[in-house]
């Protein structure tokens, strides 16, 4: 079952929610909800993995994501 968090795996790109989510599904896991714009602009998708954790793969236009992935929140 659902353990009552989600985990998150922020991308530079909307189509990198795509592919993640695709990476995903070919080593086994389950996709909970396909990417799809999101009300707070961004878009997002949910897969669980195979030990039944849930991750959200987000892509937030408002973040910039710096090369060694470390996240400015004051970019945008």
């Amino acid at each position: 079952g659902w353990g009552g968090i989600t985990l998150a795996h922020n991308t530079r790109t909307a189509e990198e929610v795509d592919a993640v989510l695709a990476e995903a599904e070919a080593a086994g896991a389950t996709i909970l909800r396909s990417a799809e714009r999101a009300f707070w602009g961004g878009t997002s998708g949910l897969f669980a993995d195979p030990d039944g954790h849930r991750w959200e793969v987000a892509h937030n236009p408002y973040w910039t994501i710096a090369p060694d992935g470390s996240i400015d929140l004051t970019a945008g």
